[in-house]
């Protein structure tokens, strides 16, 4: 469903001041209340905005150091049973099959370098990976970048 340029500007708003009102959203934008529910609700059912809810910083709950591995499975134990297997260890936080020379790419949160070290290892206690390779993320300049993705998509207005 394409979006145009006051979807983009409702969901800025929203994502700059998730708490505000709908009410609050319609003055500043100057529409109606009910345009702004209408498409936020149109945006939710289509998929659009996918959710709504707090953001965990992990570094907050003393996960200083994320790291990006790159998993070799056992091909006969498929990806579904993998995937599942990899889901018990909390500290995987996503996961997602990728092509090149490894089949997944996981990203892990970890208290210390250490701590890497043992989530590592229970990845491959799992006897579903026969091979990690790790990078570990030295400084993060942005990420879950969807605005400047949501604007371009937009269609501007006649």
């Amino acid at each position: 469903m394409p979006t145009d340029a006051l979807d983009a500007r409702i969901v800025t708003l929203f994502t700059d001041n998730p708490r505000m009102s709908v009410l609050e959203a319609s003055r500043r934008l100057e529409v109606a209340r009910a345009t702004v529910q209408a498409r936020l609700d149109r945006m939710q059912q289509t998929g659009v905005i996918a959710g709504w809810g707090p953001r965990i910083d992990a570094e907050a709950l003393g996960y200083d150091v994320v790291a990006y591995c790159s998993l070799t499975i056992r091909q006969d134990t498929g990806h579904d049973a993998v995937v599942q297997a990899l889901s018990r260890i909390p500290e995987i936080q996503e996961v997602h099959t990728v092509s090149g020379e490894s089949d997944l790419l996981a990203r892990v949160a970890a208290r210390s370098n250490s701590d890497l070290q043992r989530v590592i290892d229970a990845i491959v206690a799992t006897n579903t990976v026969l091979r990690t390779s790790s990078v570990i993320v030295l400084n993060t300049h942005f990420e879950g970048r969807m605005l400047p993705l949501l604007n371009a998509a937009a269609v501007s207005d006649p």
